[in-house]
Parts: C-alpha cells; sequence; structure tokens
C-alpha cells in the first residue's frame, strides 16, 4: 500500500490507521482536528517509482562501485540545492550527470560525459513499486484528487508516469521546471498548491524523502513520509520495522 508506513514526522502528529486500510486513513482525517486533505501531492523517484535500474546503471557507470551511489545521490541533491539558491537552474538529468562525473573524478573513476548521460537514461523508464497501483486505486476511489510533483522536467515526469502505466491515475503531472526551483524550496509547494486552485493548508505531500517532507513547512502544511517498503532515503531502523506508528500531521 502506498501509505506502507508514513513515519512520525513531529510529535503529536495526527495517527494513521493500518497501512492496508486507506478509508481507515480517510476516517481519521475526517474526524481529528486535521481535516481531510483535498488533494494529495505525490513525489515520483523512489516514492512512486522503484529507483533500482538506474542505479544499477549509475553503478554500472562508476566501474562497478556501489559504495558511490550515496555519495552520488547526495552531491545531486547538493548541486539542486546551489542551483536553486544561485538562480541557475538546469535539467535534473543534468545535474545528475554531472554529478556523477565529479564522485567519478574524485573516487579515481574515468567516466565521460556522454557515458554519465547514458546512465541516467533508465529514469525514463522506471517500473512502479509493487505497492503502487494498487494503494493509488484505494485512495482514488476514496474520493482523493492525486498529483505529481517532481524536480524531473514535465517531458521527463510525462514519459515516467507513462512507462509506469500510472497516467490515469493524476489529474495533473506538475515539474518544477515551470518555475525553475527544485524542491524542496518553499516557493515550490505555494506555487503547486496555488496552480491547483487550493491553498497551502488543504494539501498533503506524500514522499519517501524525508528531506522533502520535513521542508514542506509553512502552517498548516501538511505531509506524509512513506519509508516502510523502500530503499534509499528511508526513516530510522524502527521505522522500517513497522513498529513505529503510521502517522501523518500538520507541519509547523
Amino acid at each position: 500500500m502506498i501509505f506502507g508506513a508514513a513515519a512520525a514526522i513531529v510529535p503529536g502528529a495526527l495517527e494513521f490507521a493500518a497501512a492496508t486500510d486507506v478509508q481507515a486513513a480517510v476516517n481519521v482525517l475526517d474526524t481529528k482536528p486535521m481535516k481531510r486533505p483535498k488533494l494529495l501531492f505525490f513525489d515520483v523517484n523512489e516514492t512512486l517509482l522503484d529507483l533500482s535500474a538506474m542505479k544499477t546503471s549509475v553503478a554500472q557507470a562508476l566501474d562497478g562501485r556501489t559504495d558511490l551511489l550515496p555519495l552520488w545521490f547526495t552531491t545531486m541533491l547538493q548541486y539542486s540545492l546551489v542551483a536553486t539558491v544561485g538562480v541557475n537552474y538546469d535539467d535534473f538529468l543534468e545535474i545528475g550527470a554531472a554529478a556523477m562525473i565529479m564522485v567519478a573524478r574524485n573516487n579515481g573513476v574515468t567516466l565521460s560525459q556522454a557515458a554519465a548521460r547514458r546512465a541516467m537514461l533508465p529514469i525514463r523508464s522506471l517500473p512502479p513499486h509493487p505497492d503502487i497501483p494498487s494503494g493509488l486505486d484505494q485512495l482514488k476511489k476514496a474520493g482523493f484528487c492525486m498529483v505529481t510533483l517532481t524536480n524531473s522536467s514535465q517531458v521527463a515526469v510525462d514519459t515516467q508516469i507513462k512507462n509506469a502505466e500510472l497516467m490515469e491515475m493524476f489529474e495533473v503531472r506538475l515539474s518544477i521546471e515551470e518555475v525553475q526551483l527544485f524542491k524542496p524550496h518553499r516557493h515550490v509547494y505555494k506555487w503547486a498548491a496555488r496552480k491547483m486552485g487550493l491553498l497551502p493548508e488543504e494539501c498533503m505531500l506524500v514522499a519517501a524523502h524525508g528531506g522533502l517532507a520535513r521542508c514542506f513547512s509553512f502552517p498548516a502544511r501538511r505531509s506524509a513520509l512513506s519509508t516502510g517498503t523502500r530503499t534509499g532515503n528511508r526513516g530510522t531502523e524502527s521505522d522500517r520495522s513497522g513498529k513505529t506508528p503510521h502517522r501523518a500531521g500538520e507541519m509547523t
């Protein structure tokens, strides 16, 4: 289920119901102080789509150095933030390729720009995690409006969602390309809510990456951090074991 194990993000946050019972979670949102969100924004990479194929491709480009994958990922995120702060936007895939070259050079691996770009190509055809189609279907049947919000370009996200056969699940596919600021910049979330004709407090973000959820932090802004069944940027060991209560709540 998509809310596999929505982890506690802030103390006293609203408890979710069991991960497999979406309607129960909806009932909690309806009956507790935090109202049911009118719209769910979904991060795409790792939250919806399985990055395993791209990680394999990147590791091969880095001469089989799987130990360099975390460094590549954090370097990519670091430079996307630098691009945002420096008002120097570039395509996220280009940033990913550039970060790969930096990591390669700093670790004695020979890697050309063309090879780095090729290593990023699998991101366009990633499969959804096994629980995603049924989870999204349950949310859709529960009456939720769902929209993707990604750092990838518009062409990239359209291709990703089409190839993952999830097109019918989402009302809109939003890309930060329009504002040329990468998540988790505050303006991205304000823009996305405004784009959908809603107030920020009427929306919820679902993301497997803690940084994206934690920065969704305006008054009354809400987020669900999905950690229980994902690899990559996940929560604590207790989160992954499923022993942590499933929660979602207001960010302040």
